[in-house]
């Protein structure tokens, strides 16, 4: 990963931050990444990836009721200079 983001910023050393989130969908699995890494997006800059940590399903009455995902979402840190 690191190498990556060194790779993608033109040779400059960059830094990243890791954070766990979790989201969900009434959809799917996929639904409830993509509106985790929106959701992300809207407050945090430089996203860059994620990955998916862990997958649950909430069941009622029998029925799956939410798709719930938690994952790590890599963002490069402002490079202020």
């Amino acid at each position: 990963m690191i190498a990556q983001l060194f790779l993608n910023t033109g040779g400059r050393m960059s830094v990243a931050k890791n954070i766990e989130i979790t989201s969900t969908s009434t959809v799917g699995f996929e639904d409830a990444i993509k509106k985790g890494i929106e959701r992300t997006a809207k407050t945090i800059d430089n996203v860059r990836g994620a990955w998916i940590k862990d997958q649950k399903v909430n069941v009622t009455d029998g029925n799956v009721t939410e798709y719930v995902v938690m994952m790590i979402v890599t963002f490069v840190l402002a490079d202020n200079e």
